[in-house]
């Protein structure tokens, strides 16, 4: 008898009215939001202008979004184009399976596109919102709890997941590997933001740090997922993918430190200029304030010493009235 464990839930749809509302999808949009909210405060704290961060994301998003879905159907094409299975279920992302190996590499061609319409370089928009996708990622793992997939091995420890019975899985308590990986996420996100604070990393290297640290993490939760998935050499697709791109990003922030060692001076051209400008008109407004309160001290004043010169000129008549 299990005494304690994570139960997982009913359904993955609430359904609002004739709005479904799918925890999956939910779970994706509220990691977007906080990513680029995020990267928002990065980025302005970096010199950046307010709404460039989301102005981008409208690039990188959709393409990251379709990335992450075409490499879930490539490397897992079984599911959809095996006999007996319908293609068309390949569509139907709220059903989950993104791929942030393919999520990363075409949303870093949709934000490329959006940071050249922009003049901006993609390394420094990229660290910016670096520690904001890891967030993004913690939040959206949980779209996996309510659609209960990508669970680890059998386990009674007090946090195992329970599963029901479904399609494609046995009822049991197993590893919540997508617990296990939500909790990595923030601890990349952390890592990333303390690093960036620490060492001022720039060109692109906080952004690699947080790719390599990701992967450290991937690799070992990935090692323990039992859903099925392709192997080469005894070992998961994705634990090699993951090795890979580890190997890739440590890589990069060794050679991106000798050749460009420290921080982006400007990140976006006119970004300084306009806060002049807006500082300016802001010490103008303030310089305006305080000639008007100069102004009504000055006059009131005045008032004040004209009727304390008028008042001795009626008290002497008075005086002169009386004695006259």
């Amino acid at each position: 008898m299990d005494l304690a464990y994570i139960p997982s839930p009913s359904t993955g749809v609430i359904d609002l009215g004739p709005i479904p509302l799918r925890g999956y999808a939910f779970c994706i949009i509220i990691g977007v939001f906080v990513a680029v909210w995020f990267g928002n405060k990065r980025w302005i704290a970096r010199g950046g202008r307010t709404g460039t961060v989301a102005d981008i994301a409208v690039w990188a998003v959709p393409f990251g979004l379709v990335g992450g879905r075409l490499y879930h159907v490539i490397t897992d094409y079984q599911l959809y184009f095996s006999d007996g299975e319908n293609w068309v279920d390949a569509f139907k992302i709220w059903q989950g399976g993104l791929g942030i190996w393919g999520a990363i590499a075409l949303g870093a061609v949709g934000a490329w596109i959006g940071c050249r319409r922009r003049g901006i370089p993609l390394p420094a928009w990229a660290d910016a919102l670096a520690p904001g996708i890891a967030f993004a990622q913690a939040i959206g793992r949980w779209g996996n709890w309510f659609n209960q997939e990508l669970y680890g091995k059998p386990t009674d420890l007090p946090w195992a997941l329970k599963i029901s019975e479904g399609p494609n899985r046995v009822a049991g308590t197993y590893h919540p590997t997508f617990l296990y990986e939500s909790l990595w996420c923030v601890g990349v996100a952390l890592l990333v933001i303390w690093a960036d604070r620490r060492f001022k990393l720039g060109h692109g290297r906080a952004f690699a740090l947080y790719v390599a640290a990701y992967c450290t993490g991937r690799a070992w939760i990935e090692y323990m997922r039992v859903d099925e998935a392709h192997h080469i050499l005894g070992l998961r697709l994705n634990v090699w993918t993951a090795v890979i791109v580890f190997v890739l990003a440590v890589t990069y922030i060794v050679i991106s430190a000798k050749v460009r060692p420290g921080r982006e001076e400007v990140v976006e051209p006119g970004a300084s200029e306009t806060a002049e400008v807006a500082e300016g008109v802001e010490d103008a407004d303030e310089g305006a304030k305080d000639a008007d309160s100069g102004s009504a001290s000055d006059a009131d004043g005045d008032a004040e010493r004209d009727d304390e010169g008028r008042a001795p000129g009626k008290n002497g008549t008075a005086e002169a009235a009386k004695n006259g």
